[in-house]
């Protein structure tokens, strides 16, 4: 057993990463951890489809908020993305406990056996610490959950090697040392810089801000090119992937006005309280148009709250963000 100290998290990969640093003595934060590993992102995909809709991302990658916080942060860190087979990704991690190493994976969800039913679903991108073994039993820091977890080798080796989109294949990743004197403030300014061109500078037109305003136009035109069940399947799937998977799209804002607002109170920087307060208006918007998606969903919702008005508020709200991101752009830090 390691001597790991489980804490809960808005977000597994943030909150995975928070928990590794903090192990080794250096009090990053979710919300830091989050903001300089570049977590915040928006991707719409449609040629590409995850649980028979659209493919919509409102995080990174994953391992990109781990690998580039740990880069930042000046921390020797490894990641192994993959391995050839389930048994050595299963030497891999023994190595580690017996070495005394949390380690991070990532693994689907769908067949975690600790998972309630209501929050199980074909997702691939979940991150947990494994932090002690003994016998068949592997130890688990899952922060989705309030308490530690235990879960079998065969379970464990399941979920780190399941099929489809996003398939981990075994990845696991790992803290060696920290630098406790990194300069944070750097590491910071780099979050930002990079999650301000991730969000607005890419030249794709389905990635960042652009992206929203992409999906808005789809959005409205679903009901009359797929009919209005399928339209409402696809819009479920994102507000499913808005307000459940992860910490969504308006959690995922709120964790990046935290991180704002702690970098702000930090550094003594008001142009960063007032870029946090930003964020979380726009989180709010995020958050009254999945109100209004689901009433429309259930077939609550008014006659005017309807595909063209929900497609409306995505380009309000897209371009709110865009606000934000171009006052973050011009602070010095």
């Amino acid at each position: 057993m390691i001597d790991f100290t489980h804490r809960q998290a808005g977000h597994c990969e943030s909150g995975t990463t928070s928990n590794l640093f903090r192990y080794y003595g250096m009090d990053i934060s979710e919300p830091m951890a989050f903001g300089i590993g570049n977590g915040l992102y928006f991707s719409y995909i449609p040629f590409l489809k995850v649980q028979y809709a659209p493919m919509i991302s409102f995080r990174n990658i994953p391992n990109t908020i781990f690998r580039r916080a740990a880069k930042r942060l000046g921390a020797d860190a490894v990641v192994i993305k993959k391995f050839k087979n389930p048994q050595e990704s299963l030497d891999a991690l023994n190595r580690n406990m017996e070495k005394g190493i949390p380690t991070g994976l990532q693994v689907g969800v769908f067949n975690l056996p600790f998972f309630p039913p209501e929050y199980r679903m074909h997702y691939n991108m979940h991150n947990l610490v494994i932090y002690g073994k003994e016998g068949d039993t592997f130890y688990v820091s899952d922060t989705v959950l309030e308490l530690p977890q235990t879960i079998s080798t065969a379970d464990l080796q399941r979920v780190r090697w399941v099929k489809g989109a996003f398939a981990p294949h075994g990845k696991m990743y790992w803290i060696n040392k920290v630098d406790k004197n990194v300069d944070i403030k750097k590491a910071v300014s780099e979050g930002i810089a990079k999650t301000v061109y991730e969000l607005t500078g890419m030249p794709f037109p389905l990635i960042g801000t652009r992206g929203i305003r992409f999906m808005a136009k789809d959005l409205k035109k679903w009901p009359k090119k797929h009919g209005q069940e399928k339209a409402s399947f696809y819009l479920g799937q994102v507000l499913r992937m808005s307000e459940e998977v992860g910490s969504g799209g308006a959690g995922f804002r709120f964790i990046y006005g935290a991180f704002l607002k702690e970098a702000g109170e930090k550094f003594n920087n008001q142009e960063l309280l007032d870029a946090a307060e930003m964020m979380g208006n726009v989180a709010m918007k995020w958050r009254e148009f999945s109100y209004i998606g689901a009433r429309n969903c259930k077939s609550r919702s008014e006659p005017t709250e309807d595909y063209g008005m929900l497609g409306d508020m995505l380009i309000d709200i897209s371009y709110k963000e865009e606000e934000v991101y171009k006052k973050l752009a011009k602070i010095k830090i």
